[in-house]
């Protein structure tokens, strides 16, 4: 089942074009036995191989510049090209949080030098990224975080632990937030950096945090008097908090936040088509919710896109997509739970990766309760 989200508009075409160029590599992906969709693909679908074959086409770094390497693409073109890799349940994690947010990151705040350096290598999908938020004690609460930076001759020394970075074990460098300042009371936020950190460095050492399936994807990274150089600073020392808020609206708004589980459904959905499984009037309610998250998610995409705050719709997307993603696979294992043995062995195997990987749809990026404030905050509730 292809993804048709997006009701038709006289004029516009929604980038027909590009979505029937990439449903076709798809086909010849699938009928190659390149891979076998999968819910959560942008999470533990990991495939260099297919990423680089995606950079190939220009798929990658979509909005990166031309004088930087990039295929210099729009945003709108690259958000229709990624909502069809993740409906298809293609294995995209790899180069994921390279092209969704250390790449808008390095054009927004690195230096000429950074980006020079950077961005050619994402953009042809042969540099992997890590992000390096949250800690031990301070996962969705970012001012707590307890990694200092410490100036040293030439650059700085790090010490600290991060928790839950994604991919770390298989990425060449990842973007670390660290305490550059002490804490002031009056301004949490404030005396925070970041830094780009290559994950082979010394004094750096990573260890798998498996979850309750045994499969490695997240990682804990200690950094023990790991030394980087000046040029390895991103952005300005102290304004580290403002330049992860900007990363979170990309990393919360994007369409991952509402198609994680998607080809679950679309599976089931033929499996109502197929009659093995009972009709339900639940099964179109979610997807009338996902047209709607479509174009939420849209809007907050060409916002941020324009420099403009999206803090509070970018957190309402996580928050709606995520509740959606657990719907899904709530109701689709309540349908295949009396029909699982006439149910195709690919939808129990969709279903079975969507329960193991439910838990993380509400916690990555944010936890509900986290953005369930940010949102009340933003509309002046709290």
């Amino acid at each position: 089942m292809t993804l048709n989200l997006v009701p038709r508009r006289e004029g516009d075409n929604d980038f027909d074009e590009v979505r029937r160029a990439v449903r076709a590599f798809l086909d010849e992906q699938r009928a190659a036995g390149a891979f076998a969709p999968r819910t959560d693909s942008w999470g533990d679908g990991w495939d260099a191989d297919f990423s680089r074959a995606l950079a190939e086409r220009g798929w990658v770094g979509m909005t990166v510049p031309t004088c930087y390497g990039g295929p210099g693409r729009g945003f709108a073109e690259r958000f229709a090209v990624t909502e069809e890799l993740l409906a298809a349940g293609a294995p995209v994690s790899a180069h994921w949080v390279a092209d969704r947010q250390v790449a808008p990151s390095l054009l927004r705040h690195g230096t000429v030098d950074q980006r020079e350096r950077f961005l050619p290598p994402i953009t042809r999908a042969e540099h992997f990224w890590a992000i390096g938020m949250s800690e031990p004690g301070a996962g969705s609460d970012l001012a707590a975080v307890r990694t200092k930076a410490v100036v040293a001759e030439g650059g700085w020394t790090l010490n600290g632990t991060k928790l839950w970075t994604s991919g770390a074990h298989h990425a060449h460098l990842f973007i670390v937030l660290a305490r550059t300042a002490p804490v002031d009371s009056a301004d949490r936020h404030a005396g925070l950096s970041q830094f780009i950190v290559p994950l082979d460095a010394p004094g750096v050492r990573i260890s798998p945090v498996l979850n309750m399936s045994g499969a490695h994807h997240f990682n804990e990274v200690l950094l023990d008097d790991v030394f980087v150089e000046d040029d390895m600073l991103l952005g300005d020392q102290g304004n580290g908090w403002a330049q992860v808020t900007s990363e979170l609206g990309y990393e919360r708004s994007g369409p991952e936040r509402f198609l994680s589980a998607y080809v679950l459904l679309a599976a089931a959905l033929q499996g109502v088509s197929d009659g093995v499984l009972p009709e339900d009037a639940r099964l179109g309610a979610l997807l009338a919710r996902h047209v709607g998250l479509h174009h939420m998610s849209r809007a907050v995409a060409n916002a941020l896109h324009r420099g403009r705050d999206a803090d509070t719709a970018a957190a309402a997307v996580k928050l709606l997509g995520t509740q959606t993603e657990g719907d899904v696979v709530d109701i689709v294992d309540e349908l295949v739970g009396p029909c699982r043995t006439a149910s195709s062995a690919s939808l129990v195997d969709l279903l079975y990766g969507g329960i193991m990987n439910r838990p993380g749809f509400t916690i990555r990026g944010g936890t509900n309760q986290v953005l369930s404030g940010v949102v009340a905050r933003g509309l002046g509730l709290r």
